[in-house]
């Protein structure tokens, strides 16, 4: 079955609440690592809490599409989405 946003999203839907571990891309072979709690699913967009003591920022926004193209890669407490 291919992978759609809309699959990505209701995958999303059912993970609300659990920590993830986002690894994204930030250029030229660099990668973001990020830990939080998935707190919101939009209809284009996701949005994960940070925790505090790892980042400056509160929270940060992706879209479903970042998931699409593998910029963003997500992983949940022991399953690699």
């Amino acid at each position: 079955m291919p992978i759609t946003i809309a699959s990505i999203k209701q995958n999303l839907d059912g993970q609300l609440g659990k920590e993830i571990k986002l690894t994204a891309q930030a250029g030229r072979k660099k990668t973001t690592e990020r830990k939080g709690i998935l707190t919101d699913t939009f209809p284009s967009v996701f949005i994960v809490e940070l925790n505090k003591d790892e980042s400056a920022y509160e929270r940060v926004s992706y879209s479903y599409t970042d998931v699409l193209t593998q910029t963003v890669e997500l992983e949940f407490t022991g399953n690699e989405f």
